[in-house]
């Protein structure tokens, strides 16, 4: 399974908590692919999302830095990190934020640098533009990638658990199997449930 995320977003940050427990008890791994929602959002106004997008994107090259130097398992710890200070944390303090997740995995502090560098950014790039090809236009964060077909979410709340996080994986993945589904949607009636 691959996994795309943009760290600041809170409804990814849900399903990676639903997606890492399947991931667990199933046996599978998940190759983490950060993207950006700056770069999909460019040229159009983010409002008071604006900020958060650029914050988003920093810790994405972060990750992306990150990746080269420790590999696709230190990434999704990485996003781990980040995502429990950001979203039940509720801080909102970036810098210290990466210092401190890259420190909680003993990573070079270094690599805190690649925020504010656009080394990563053509790669970054690469993984926004391709998760928007194989999801298809008019999507958002979270995309899964299921033995290569791809899918916008599932935007849930809060994460499910247990044998009912197993239930939506089985679906998802049955979904995933019949070649012609795209959509399945509702609108949402609550918001982010850590």
């Amino acid at each position: 399974m691959e996994f795309y995320f943009d760290p600041i977003c809170p409804w990814c940050w849900m399903t990676s908590r639903w997606a890492s427990e399947v991931a667990e008890a199933r046996g599978f791994e998940i190759d983490w692919k950060p993207i950006s929602l700056a770069i999909l959002n460019e040229g159009h106004d983010a409002g008071d999302h604006a900020e958060g997008h650029r914050q988003g994107k920093r810790m994405g090259l972060v990750a992306v830095a990150v990746g080269h130097n420790a590999g696709n398992d230190a990434v999704g710890r990485l996003y781990t990190a980040f995502g429990e200070r950001i979203h039940p944390g509720a801080r909102d303090d970036y810098d210290t934020i990466i210092a401190e997740s890259l420190g909680e995995l003993n990573l070079e502090p270094s690599l805190s640098a690649a925020a504010d560098r656009e080394e990563a950014d053509e790669e970054l790039r690469a993984n926004t533009a391709h998760a928007m090809e194989i999801a298809g236009p008019d999507v958002g964060v979270p995309i899964i990638s299921i033995d290569g077909v791809a899918f916008f979410g599932p935007v849930v709340t809060p994460a499910p658990t247990g044998e009912e996080a197993l239930r939506l994986w089985d679906g998802i993945y049955a979904a995933a199997s019949v070649p012609g589904f795209y959509e399945l949607k509702r609108g949402r009636t609550k918001g982010p449930q850590f």
